[in-house]
């Protein structure tokens, strides 16, 4: 998968990812650090990749918008772990999301779980 790494996470995160086989890059490598979220998304959605961020705003802006497109992978409850393990659980369920993160999805990591909500928001 293609990914776009949102800045309030480790770029470390993106080049791990790369590691792992998908093509990820961090918003600073395309000179959009501070960026507002709506530039984030359409770089998203121009280069084909599924965000991953633990700002919640992300869902926000698709429900208002009624957008289709990017996918959201939200992560705000594991901001505490060290990329390494943060990218080991992504990966792990890599496999159940692919179908919904290209079909258009937000997908939510929780301490109990992943939530996934099918897109446009409503």
């Amino acid at each position: 998968m293609n990914f776009l790494i949102d800045e309030n996470l480790s770029p470390r995160v993106a080049e791990l990812l790369t590691k792992a086989g998908h093509d990820s890059v961090h918003v600073r490598d395309l000179d959009a650090t501070s960026a507002p979220d709506t530039t984030v998304m359409t770089l998203a959605v121009a280069d084909g990749r599924v965000i991953i961020s633990a700002d919640t705003d992300f869902g926000a802006l698709l429900a208002q918008t009624r957008a289709t497109e990017p996918s959201v992978i939200l992560v705000r409850e594991l901001l505490g772990l060290r990329p390494p393990d943060l990218v080991n659980i992504i990966i792990d369920h890599l496999d159940v999301l692919e179908p919904h993160l290209q079909a258009g999805a937000v997908a939510a990591f929780t301490t109990s779980g992943i939530r996934v909500r099918a897109l446009p928001l409503r």
